[in-house]
């Protein structure tokens, strides 16, 4: 009775878990760097994305306005003031423990008064104000206050100003997202094109060392891509290629080969076979089943496989450090402009985050317009 068509599977639960791993361990990092791409730097130090709707606890140090500054302090019945708000504005941050030591930043409440030392008196309430007294004329720089303070969530879109519009970033990221397309686009299209005539003559044409072609196609799959990186750019330096796009789209043709072409082969072997004898006795060539029938109705098929060459070469970073070889940074893609942002911006996470975002936003838009295509080219083939 286990083999009755239609009965459900006692094992669909497993699969059901797997894929809802999978979809949980592709959704929560991308929804992370959306997220973060929006928050400021002190909130991403803070803590984590997961947490941005929240109020945020942590100790900050804040600093007094500058008695030197004009129109600051201000004599009151023999009493030098300063009023102002730690933050710049009220409601920004609400302050819980205060103090005026680095070593002791919990010793008041919002509220409470604390005294400085030659009669000076600092009072801080919870949302920043603070006034400051004095006897006698104060001078130098503000005081400091150390304090533990609840932050309400903050977003923000000057990290996309920053990223998308300020010319010290827009020029190098402008380029690198050019030169990204530049790679990108004909590195999927050239593998496309050889592999489908490839997996025709593989799955329609007989001639002699077929099979073992098939195998070979089959066994190049599992070559690690590292193998063979620094043979062929010995090989593209000796010609003369391996410091443009030439050579990268070379690099990116040959190492997407196997899977293209075993993925249409296995495509095409499934498709009737009357369609295609009927063609030849009405007397088309292979050249026009390959162009008028095989093509069109491969499209699933071609479609998948450009999504994922498009995701591999866009996200790419091994391939292009080596056969990009450029030191005015002239062909930089966006991977590694990213790379030179960590290097120059070790701290700025929320500029990170929101190169990074952009950098994924098109490969996320190729994949949501295409993904019809990619389940139905997996399958090809699986059922007869």
């Amino acid at each position: 009775m286990d083999n009755i068509a239609g009965k459900k599977s006692g094992l669909s639960w497993a699969v059901n878990i797997s894929v809802a791993l999978l979809v949980m361990l592709w959704v929560f990092p991308t929804a992370g760097l959306f997220v973060s791409s929006f928050r400021t730097a002190d909130q991403i130090s803070s803590n984590g994305w997961w947490q941005s709707l929240f109020n945020t606890e942590q100790n900050v140090v804040l600093r007094a306005a500058d008695p030197d500054d004009d129109g600051v302090q201000v004599l009151e019945n023999g009493t030098y003031v300063i009023r102002g708000n730690l933050y710049g504005e009220a409601g920004k941050a609400e302050i819980g423990a205060w103090g005026v030591n680095s070593r002791e930043i919990d010793t008041h409440v919002a509220g409470d008064s604390a005294e400085l030392g030659d009669g000076q008196v600092i009072t801080v309430q919870a949302n920043g104000d603070y006034v400051l007294t004095s006897p006698t004329e104060m001078t130098g720089r503000g005081q400091r206050v150390f304090a533990t303070a609840e932050t309400p969530p903050e977003f923000t879109l000057d990290n996309y100003r920053s990223m998308l519009f300020d010319p010290n970033n827009i020029e190098g990221m402008a380029k690198a997202f050019f030169n990204t397309l530049t790679v990108t686009i004909p590195a999927t299209i050239i593998p496309i094109v050889i592999a489908a005539f490839a997996a025709y003559a593989l799955a329609w044409m007989d001639f002699p060392g077929r099979a073992i072609l098939v195998a070979v196609v089959v066994g190049l799959l599992v070559v690690p891509l590292q193998l063979a990186l620094i043979p062929l750019l010995r090989f593209h330096l000796n010609i003369g290629i391996g410091k443009g796009y030439l050579g990268v789209w070379l690099a990116h043709t040959g190492f997407g080969l196997p899977l293209a072409i075993y993925l249409l082969r296995n495509y095409m072997v499934g498709l009737p076979r009357d369609i295609i004898e009927n063609a030849k006795v009405d007397g088309a060539t292979d050249f026009q089943i390959f162009t008028k029938i095989v093509l069109p109705l491969s499209f699933p098929a071609l479609a998948s496989f450009a999504i994922f060459q498009f995701l591999w070469t866009w996200n790419d970073l091994l391939v292009a450090k080596v056969f990009l070889i450029d030191s005015t940074g002239q062909t930089t893609v966006m991977t590694n402009q990213i790379v030179e942002l960590l290097g120059t911006r070790g701290g700025n996470w929320e500029i990170l985050a929101t190169a990074a975002f952009v950098s994924i936003a098109v490969p996320l838009a190729v994949f949501f317009a295409m993904q019809k295509y990619l389940v139905r080219g997996l399958l090809a083939g699986s059922v007869k």
